[in-house]
């Protein structure tokens, strides 16, 4: 065909004779799963929306919702393979590229990220993948006009794809601002370890009730340095284990365990869970016999917690409160401030973290932490102890926070953690006696994932 007999490409052309609208052409099967990938992954990245919410099954993203439990199922590893190697995604495209795509053609990056994603991470045919994003860019009248870029980029993908997987292997999995954080406090090598973590997903960890051994043997488990249990890989869903609904043990990373266990002793002591939602913490304070007050300032998710505590059988006294204001009658013998936090230590199991969040919200963040610190040792007997964790890896929420705490009071001091009681945890406990996990420890082997959650914990003893 002549080139010269082309018509000009005309947005508002509509389709003549017999030929019906494309919007009223059948939907391809698998169409409305991507299409609503795509929408949350530009949610994600434009505009900083965190990808938990939209992936509620009451009330997150409508397209979501508006799916079966298979293409749930589609879209959840779509978007956990797209954010987990995102850079690498971009990196791919950009290279097959004559030139950048034109600004402001953001629907149609997250078409070809989203189809990419499939492509070169998961397993999904590669005609599938291809077909259904340029039918993606066909219905968009944005994109229409180029279905056949992303054809013609699709399929290079295709045909390329371990070219291009080793060529892009280098490019670090977390954006320049945050790896540039990391290698400020790690180093470089560290900071390339944890960085590369995040591009396989987290473990699931239990915390029994009792028997470790017994339910490591019971789940095709392993024991912890923690105490806690590693499952393996699984069929099915986690409340169809043995021992979930008899309330046997509940789900919790490894390192979100080590806080509650910081205090020594609490039979018989009065301790409060601040911040205490979902329950998890809560849960091992009472096993241990204290007397426990958990604390949140959102009524729904005390209600989780209440019931998720009933599943355990266990019972605690329960407040709707803001932190910040909480004056109780009297004072307790210990507080456990898992405070809010950026949860940079978390993107293996939430890999939007490192796209909804900024320098800006670490910074306001650790304001947050050290007002709710200062407030948490007001709250306790003088002696009584307080144990400050959160789940970022960044120093400004950590170690940088409570050193200026400790410089501008003389309320509380430092109470040394000792590597020799955390036996396999050695390298997490810092020269001043605080846990700093990173998702790079714990290597396990024998068909166990490895790494825990990023944590950092330290204990302060009220002294006035």
């Amino acid at each position: 065909m002549n080139s010269n007999n082309k018509k000009p490409f005309n947005k508002d052309r509509r389709p003549s004779g017999n030929r019906p609208p494309r919007d009223s052409a059948p939907v391809k099967p698998g169409f409305a799963a991507r299409a609503a990938a795509t929408k949350i992954l530009a949610a994600v990245i434009d505009r900083r929306t965190p990808l938990d919410g939209m992936l509620d099954a009451e009330g997150g993203n409508p397209a979501y919702r508006a799916l079966g439990e298979s293409d749930r199922a589609l879209v959840r590893a779509i978007l956990n393979s797209a954010l987990r190697h995102l850079p690498r995604i971009e990196a791919a495209i950009a290279s097959l590229l004559d030139s950048p795509l034109p600004e402001g053609a953001r629907a149609l990056h997250h078409v070809l990220v989203v189809g990419a994603a499939q492509m070169l991470y998961l397993d999904v045919p590669d005609h599938s993948a291809v077909d259904i994003a340029v039918e993606q860019a066909n219905q968009d009248p944005r994109n229409r006009r180029f279905a056949k870029l992303v054809n013609a980029i699709l399929r290079r993908i295709g045909r390329e794809k371990q070219e291009i997987l080793s060529r892009v292997s280098d490019v670090p999995a977390m954006p320049a601002w945050f790896l540039a954080r990391l290698e400020a406090a790690y180093g470089a090598d560290a900071a390339s370890r944890i960085s590369d973590t995040q591009l396989e997903p987290a473990a699931i960890d239990v915390t029994v009730k009792s028997d470790a051994e017994g339910w490591a043997k019971h789940l095709n488990g392993v024991v912890l340095p923690t105490g806690g249990v590693r499952l393996a890989a699984f069929e099915g869903s986690i409340p169809s284990l043995d021992g979930f609904s008899d309330g046997e043990w509940w789900v919790q990373d490894a390192a979100a365990s080590i806080p509650a266990k910081l205090f020594g002793s609490v039979a018989g002591r009065a301790v409060v869970d601040l911040c205490a939602a979902p329950g998890g913490k809560t849960a091992q304070l009472i096993l241990a016999g204290g007397k426990v007050t958990a604390l949140d300032q959102s009524a729904n998710r005390l209600k989780r917690l209440s019931a998720n505590l009933a599943r355990l059988g266990l019972e605690a006294e329960t407040i709707v409160a803001d932190m910040a204001k909480f004056q109780p009658d009297d004072l307790f013998d210990a507080a456990l401030l898992d405070a809010p936090c950026s949860s940079t230590g978390t993107t293996r199991r939430h890999p939007d973290v490192l796209w909804t969040k900024g320098p800006e919200d670490i910074a306001k963040l650790a304001g947050l932490q050290e007002r709710l610190l200062r407030h948490a040792l007001t709250l306790v007997k003088p002696g009584g102890l307080v144990v400050f964790s959160n789940c970022s890896l960044d120093p400004e929420e950590g170690e940088d926070l409570v050193a200026r705490v400790l410089a501008e009071t003389d309320m509380a001091e430092r109470v040394p953690i000792k590597p020799e009681d955390w036996p396999g945890l050695e390298p997490a406990i810092s020269p001043l006696g605080a846990f700093r996990t990173t998702p790079d420890m714990l290597p396990l082997g024998d068909g166990f994932a490895s790494g825990l959650d990023g944590f950092f914990a330290v204990v302060l003893r009220r002294s006035r």
